[in-house]
């Protein structure tokens, strides 16, 4: 008989990180669990209507985002987590 083990989440997603100031002015500024920024950061691209609506996998910086973006008129959806990521400590 096969016995299963408790899922638990992944450490790394759950840990709270510290956003940079300007990624704070999207999610806030106390520690934020990586994938709660994420959850954060598209409530904010669709709350704004920030998807290319031809491309709905490119997203179009606003002024905040831009801050994020390294100064990037647009990025990919794909490209977004790695921005995320040198913001994040």
């Amino acid at each position: 008989m096969l016995e299963s083990k408790p899922t638990r989440a992944n450490n790394a997603l759950s840990r709270p990180v510290q956003p940079s100031a300007d990624l704070a002015a999207i999610v806030g500024d106390k520690p934020i669990a990586r994938s709660d920024v994420v959850s954060k950061v598209w409530a904010h691209i669709k709350a704004n209507n920030l998807q290319n609506p031809e491309n709905k996998r490119e997203i179009v910086a606003c002024d905040k985002l831009k801050k994020v973006f390294g100064g990037k008129d647009k990025v990919s959806m794909f490209e977004m987590n790695k921005h995320l990521s040198n913001h994040l400590k």
